[in-house]
């Protein structure tokens, strides 16, 4: 389908994080790591406007000129940021204790899902890593999301390069594989929770 997409600028912000914000609303993940609706209301746009910023500064965001949707990407290096223990950021904590203190610092669910998917990220091959993709649910099932992930696969595929997510519930799975991505083998199964598919994708010939 013809999708006009973007790149995000800073002052699309606020429209990433509501977009994602309703997006990912009853989605499982979310669901287990700010459970109780109320409590989720109150605090999932904090989730995901952590999500956006550490994009902004890491990576890009693709938009839909419509609003409709966006993709968070990051470009991987072969080799990691820091070490595998987790080196201390530089107000002193690691990445997941400043994700957990600026959505709810009582919350330690979400700590653990930060250092949990961070635990289950291949490492030592580039890659492209889509950390998330949303779709306004009003719009979802038109396509949207395939059409603004083709670009960057085209890009993968162009240069060689692999791709890499985690797929949150049964649908969004098998609209990946579609893709060309593939199960590790590995499900991230959160406790008394659900589970995180972790998919890669090799470059497709033409």
């Amino acid at each position: 389908m013809g999708v006009r997409i973007r790149r995000a600028q800073e002052s699309d912000r606020d429209l990433v994080v509501g977009l994602l914000d309703a997006a990912f609303m009853d989605d499982p993940v979310s669901g287990w790591v700010l459970p109780g609706e109320e409590y989720r209301r109150a605090r999932h746009a904090r989730l995901m406007g952590v999500f956006t910023d550490v994009t902004y500064e890491e990576g890009f965001i693709d938009l839909a000129e419509d609003g409709s949707a966006a993709a968070l990407w990051v470009d991987v290096p072969a080799e990691p940021h820091r070490s595998e223990d987790g080196d201390a950021g530089e107000g002193g904590e690691d990445e997941a204790v400043q994700v957990r203190l600026a959505v709810d610092p009582d919350n330690e669910r979400v700590e653990q899902i930060a250092r949990w998917t961070s635990e289950i990220h291949p490492a030592g091959r580039a890659h492209a890593y889509l950390w998330m993709i949303g779709v306004a649910p009003d719009r979802q099932g038109e396509g949207l999301g395939t059409a603004l992930m083709a670009p960057v696969l085209e890009r993968c595929d162009r240069e060689g390069l692999p791709a890499y997510l985690e797929a949150s519930n049964p649908r969004s799975r098998a609209l990946y594989e579609r893709l060309g991505f593939v199960f590790t083998g590995t499900a991230l199964d959160l406790p008394d929770g659900p589970s995180l598919w972790p998919m890669w994708r090799e470059p497709q010939q033409p």
